[in-house]
């Protein structure tokens, strides 16, 4: 019997799929880091942590606004 490779891309946790959505929103990410998340994202993880990002990305554009109204 021979042992034949599992070459089925391992999923990746889901603070592993926040760090990769984290990294793309700055737009800094390395090629085989991409190409590993690639094969490996689940697509519900990254459509769950991409939500996440966006909100919390307006509560911080929201925040600056406010504090910068405030000193106006």
């Amino acid at each position: 019997m021979q042992n034949v490779p599992d070459d089925k891309p391992q999923k990746t946790s889901f603070f592993a799929t926040l760090g990769a959505v984290f990294w793309s929103f700055i737009g800094l990410r390395r090629r085989s880091d991409y190409e590993k998340d690639v094969t490996g994202l689940n697509p519900v993880y990254v459509i769950i942590a991409a939500l996440i990002g966006a909100a919390l990305f307006i509560a911080i554009l929201l925040g600056v606004v406010s504090l910068v109204l405030k000193q106006a």
